[in-house]
């Protein structure tokens, strides 16, 4: 039996943003679609190095295969010269249940979806014209949320605000090169880079919040994308009591390991509050933002669908263009 083997370089070669934000829109819309198949997401803490893993699946039915996929955050690796983010994704055939590829990715397939999901909140729930996005985190995540808010918005000023300043000010050199165009300023806080922006975009693994509804202007939308754990919180509860629309990738998920799981806990909102899943927008059973004035929240905990739509196109450039090689098992 043969298994095809992709590694991160290849991967990076056959995945474009603007592929990963077409894929995350197909993979929510099929989520409310009732086509998707998904376990319980499995979070291991590995606290005394700072480290995190996620094992995520999913399968959508009539498609040829499932997703298994393992991701780790290690955030004390920079300082050792290692990248934050590893990991893999398997990929089965899902009729017979044979292992079909490895995608050696290292994480690189999910920061792309991650930010395609960004991209796809923006698309529906953020204003058509932004003038000024604050991005809370200078780590990868940051930079795939902005690349990726750029294939479906234009922006003119960002203001990048961290607790590590340092990183801050390589961020907004790396990002200057890619958006020549684009102000770009270090806000010497998390409220002054927040303070009258009309996209806020947080990334940060913060186990604290940071953004508080005090600090909103009207009309902002809020993509929150760092809280994908019961422990993990960027945005103060008052926040989604102020929203005039408030979304989850996945309302169930996000009501356990979200920010909404912190605005339930904290009994400053119920369920009522929750306007839906992002799907629904897609599939035209709600409505996104419909004012300019409206204040709106993306709540983005991952959703294993994302990386099966992700992978299984990977996989199948891959053998449009006889990529990566084959492992005899």
């Amino acid at each position: 039996m043969k298994v095809l083997c992709l590694f991160e370089s290849e991967i990076k070669r056959l995945f474009s943003l603007e592929e990963a934000v077409a894929a995350v829109e197909k993979s929510m819309a099929a989520f409310n679609s009732g086509k998707a198949i998904l376990p319980g997401v499995i979070n291991l803490d590995i606290a005394e190095n700072f480290g995190e893993v996620h094992v995520k699946g999913a399968y959508i039915s009539g498609e040829d295969n499932y997703v298994i996929k393992i991701a780790s955050g290690f955030y004390q690796n920079p300082k050792l010269g290692l990248p934050v983010g590893d990991g893999l994704i398997l990929v089965f055939s899902s009729k017979t249940g044979i292992l079909e590829a490895i995608l050696f990715d290292r994480g690189y397939i999910t920061e792309m979806r991650t930010a395609g999901t960004g991209a796809v909140a923006a698309k529906y729930l953020s204003r058509t014209k932004l003038h000024r996005v604050a991005v809370i985190g200078s780590g990868t995540q940051a930079r795939f949320q902005l690349k990726a808010l750029r294939v479906v918005r234009s922006f003119e000023e960002v203001a990048v605000w961290s607790r590590h300043p340092e990183n801050v000010l390589k961020y907004i050199k790396e990002m200057k090169e890619l958006f020549p165009s684009v102000h770009f300023q270090a806000a010497p806080s998390a409220e002054e880079g927040v303070r009258g922006a009309d996209l806020i975009i947080t990334a940060t693994p913060s186990r604290q919040p940071i953004v508080r509804a005090e600090w909103l202007s009207k009309g902002v939308h809020i993509t929150a994308m760092g809280s994908d754990g019961p422990e993990k919180q960027e945005l103060y509860p008052e926040v989604l009591k102020k929203a005039d629309l408030l979304y989850a990738d996945s309302i169930k998920q996000a009501s356990s390991l979200g920010e909404i799981h912190h605005g339930l806990v904290s009994g400053l909102i119920d369920e009522k509050k929750i306007t839906g899943e992002i799907g629904e927008i897609i599939l035209g059973l709600k409505p996104g933002r419909t004012s300019d004035d409206q204040i709106t929240v993306a709540d983005l905990t991952g959703l294993g669908v994302q990386d099966a739509v992700a992978a299984s196109l990977v996989l199948a450039k891959a053998k449009a263009e006889v990529a990566g090689y084959y492992l005899e098992i």
